[in-house]
């Protein structure tokens, strides 16, 4: 059986991103100007938070035909929520202590001007995602420059962490429609799925393989 798809114009992509943004509770649709050019989707405005700067970008990311987002969506926060980069620093560093999935004593932070830098070294980028996920959540913050390394104690070979990772994905999903790529910390996923939920499982799995620190979706969700 073939399966064929049908191309996507800027302006359908446009209109979905538009509606996603609308569907979205975490973004202001009102905020915030969407274009679409080759299906590279532009964002454009002012939001009043790093957190919704990031849900906006994730809303972009999710519609089907965006091939890349570029993200020139301004942060300015209200004066109440306005902290000093000490009070940041110092939220920053409880946040990370509090999650029990991210090594705190393994990492660095310093804030400048609103904008939190993270170095430091983890075991599995999932480890480096959660920490970066804790800190754009915080009130006051601007942005978060993550500069966290992801090294492995042993680090497997990229055949072994192809094939341990099509395991998982069988396991988890059911398909074997997704094929693996590694080549050391970053892991390319192609192909289709049914649902959106095999598209994210299979992109949770490849986050939790040892070493890697890139990861890109390229499958398809195809019902």
């Amino acid at each position: 059986m073939t399966t064929t798809f049908a191309v996507r114009t800027d302006q359908d992509i446009q209109r979905d991103v538009l509606a996603e943004l609308d569907w979205d509770a975490q973004t202001r649709p009102t905020e915030i100007g969407v274009t679409v050019a080759d299906g590279v989707v532009t964002l454009t405005g002012q939001v009043d938070s790093y957190a919704r700067r990031w849900a906006a970008e994730r809303c972009a990311h999710r519609v089907r035909g965006v091939r890349a987002v570029a993200s020139d969506l301004d942060v300015e926060l209200p004066v109440t929520d306005e902290r000093t980069d000490a009070d940041i620093a110092i939220a920053a560093s409880r946040a990370l202590e509090w999650d029990s999935f991210v090594p705190a004593e393994r990492l660095d932070l310093t804030v400048a001007d609103g904008w939190v830098m993270l170095r430091g070294e983890v075991e599995y980028g999932f480890q480096r995602r959660t920490a970066e996920r804790e800190l754009r959540r915080l009130r006051g913050v601007r942005g978060v420059t993550n500069l966290v390394e992801v090294r492995p104690p042993t680090p497997p070979s990229d055949e072994q962490n192809r094939r341990d990772l099509q395991r998982v994905l069988f396991r988890r999903t059911g398909t074997e429609r997704v094929e693996v790529r590694v080549s050391g910390d970053t892991v390319v996923l192609d192909g289709v799925v049914r649902s959106w939920w095999q598209r994210e499982e299979a992109e949770r799995a490849a986050w939790a393989t040892p070493g890697v620190r890139e990861v890109h979706a390229r499958i398809v969700v195809a019902g």
